[in-house]
């Protein structure tokens, strides 16, 4: 492979053997990034979802404990997806220069 790709690591929505953190070493503009990026909404997009629908069980004096237990399981799935989409753009916050550009 010929030339050199510079930027940061981005820490990838999704994770590897093991449950090892994935990075993606560029420019944050290629093919990658773009999926990473879709499946990021996506997973936003699914916690306001599941936040909705848990307030509503939660208002649900029938709810049975199974009920809120597959709740709350969902839950920490999501929590952890926003807490990676977070530390990733943290990261690629702090890496950024004042001016939000990349650093020299």
């Amino acid at each position: 492979m010929t030339g050199h790709t510079t930027g940061t690591a981005r820490l990838l929505p999704w994770t590897g053997t093991g449950g090892k953190p994935c990075y993606l070493v560029g420019d944050g503009k290629g093919y990658i990034s773009k999926v990473a990026d879709r499946i990021e909404s996506v997973q936003l997009g699914m916690a306001a979802e599941l936040l909705g629908h848990v307030a509503e069980l939660l208002s649900d004096r029938r709810a049975t404990s199974d009920q809120l237990r597959y709740a709350v399981a969902r839950m920490a799935e999501s929590l952890r997806d926003v807490h990676r989409i977070a530390e990733s753009r943290g990261a690629r916050l702090a890496a950024a220069g004042p001016d939000g550009s990349a650093p020299a």
